[in-house]
């Protein structure tokens, strides 16, 4: 079959090459698993498999990729095909195809992919969250003026704030484990959409293929595109999310804010401006995330309103997108865990601004809550008077600025000295009184940060084990192979 031109140029071609890229891995994997059930099954004799599986090994995966699309062949599964003809005959090359359609074969080399393309943004959200709990733990007794609504709200610490996004980063995790056991199924055995009248194994080929377990429904094995659309969509909420935090981070960068520094490696000087300090490894990560998540909407739409079965809108012109979602969010995730790894927080500064803006005033309200048995409403108006009163005569004494606005409130004046005062308005004592679960004191800082290592080494430990499921697959199918 000689194809037009202008569809060689315009989609096979491309599609072609995409696929080298990809799939040529996956697909070669595939053959050979479904080979070896065929061969287990008695559904292929044991001679012809060997003929089929000797014609497989001679396929160089380089030279694939080197070749050239002369619009001869539809795609890279009947240029494969072709070359298994030309090894070891049409009548042995046949029989590989039994009990199997294009379809499935699609549908198991996407999954394969991208379960790859997941762990890799699951290993960079694992970096992320090592090196945001390395300065946690640093910064656990230094405070900062946490913002609400883009102003200064209350101290905090830093180890309260990046904890905060550690945990961020721990459900997305959750979200990507979840979105991988979607994915890692296996549609191999769906055929067409219906199935086969063989007595095929499906099971088999998920052992060897590395997948934990099979798909149901044979035309859902096909038509169904919800792992794809719970992986990104996981993806997409990460990025989402990470792109608060960079936003956060940047503006901490700037000579304004001045509390933090990254690292040379990790910013550039201006052209005309040798002062420059450009903190643009953020500023790429925040670009790169936002790519990733206009990405997944474009899959998203790719997808809305096409028909329920196997169509080319799920499929050869979809998956370069797909790759390069997962990428760029990879990328971005990455590159805050790169430029973090030896950023430095100004804490001199940021604990000079948290002694700014009346930003610990909730503490007195609260204070007079608890000694003087005070509605916090009226220790929330004592407060404010206070604030009010120390602007309108910043020389008088806070003692006895509250002694006569306590009394205007409440009828009883309400005595504290300076020194104590002082003390209730410190940006330490704020922090080290919220005691709260999951509040910014020292003390249960320090538990949280031993409670997201845990979930990290947890995290770690189910990476470590699927890559070695993956690779242990890979390697008893290369030994059931060659023993064909």
């Amino acid at each position: 079959m000689r194809f037009s031109p202008e569809y060689v140029r315009l989609v096979l071609n491309e599609n072609f090459e995409d696929a080298k890229a990809r799939f040529l891995a996956p697909l070669m994997a595939i053959n050979y698993a479904h080979l070896a059930m065929l061969a287990e099954q008695g559904i292929v004799a044991r001679d012809e498999a060997h003929r089929i599986r000797a014609a497989l090994d001679t396929i160089s995966l380089d030279d694939v990729r080197k070749a050239s699309y002369d619009g001869t062949y539809e795609d890279l599964f009947f240029y494969l095909d072709r070359l298994i003809v030309e090894r070891c005959g049409e009548d042995a090359a046949g029989r590989l195809h039994t009990a199997r359609s294009r379809n499935d074969i699609d549908m198991t080399m996407y999954r394969m992919h991208q379960r790859e393309m997941i762990l890799t943004i699951v290993e960079g959200t694992l970096s992320l969250r090592r090196v945001l709990l390395a300065l946690a733990a640093t910064h656990r007794e230094h405070v900062f003026a946490a913002h609400t609504h883009t102003q200064p709200a209350q101290p905090s610490t830093i180890a309260h704030y990046l904890l905060a996004v550690i945990e961020q980063l721990e459900r997305d995790t959750v979200r990507l484990r979840a979105a991988y056991a979607s994915t890692n199924r296996n549609p191999l055995g769906a055929c067409a959409i219906t199935g086969t009248g063989f007595p095929i194994d499906r099971t088999r080929t998920t052992t060897l293929l590395g997948f934990d377990e099979v798909t149901g429904n044979t035309y859902g094995s096909i038509a169904t595109v919800d792992y794809l659309l719970e992986s990104i969509s996981a993806a997409a909420v990460l990025v989402a999310g990470l792109g608060r935090v960079v936003q956060d981070l940047l503006l901490w960068c700037t000579s304004e804010f001045g509390y933090l520094r990254l690292s040379d490696g990790f910013v550039q000087c201006s052209s005309i401006m040798p002062q420059k300090r450009n903190p643009v490894a953020l500023e790429h990560a925040r670009a790169i995330g936002s790519k990733a998540l206009g990405q997944a909407s474009a899959i998203m739409l790719a997808i809305h309103n096409t028909p329920f079965g196997d169509i080319v809108d799920t499929e050869d012109d979809l998956q370069p997108l797909v790759t390069v979602m997962f990428k760029d969010a990879a990328r971005a995730v990455m590159l805050v865990a790169a430029a973090m790894e030896h950023a430095e927080f100004d804490v001199a500064r940021l604990a000079a601004r948290a002694e700014q803006g009346w930003i610990t005033v909730t503490e007195l309200a609260d204070t007079l809550a608890r000694e003087h048995r005070l509605p916090f409403k009226a220790g929330h108006a004592i407060a404010s008077r206070l604030i009010a009163s120390a602007r309108t005569a910043p020389e008088r004494p806070l003692s006895l600025a509250l002694r006569d606005v306590s009394k205007d409130v409440t009828g009883t004046e309400i005595v504290y000295d300076e020194a104590a005062l002082a003390e209730i308005l410190s940006p330490r004592h704020f922090v080290d009184v919220r005691k709260t679960y999951g509040g910014p004191a020292p003390s249960e800082t320090l538990r949280a940060i031993g409670v997201s290592q845990g979930l990290l080494r947890g995290d770690d430990e189910w990476l470590k084990d699927v890559r070695a499921r993956l690779e242990r697959a890979e390697k008893q199918l290369k030994e059931i192979s060659a023993a064909l």
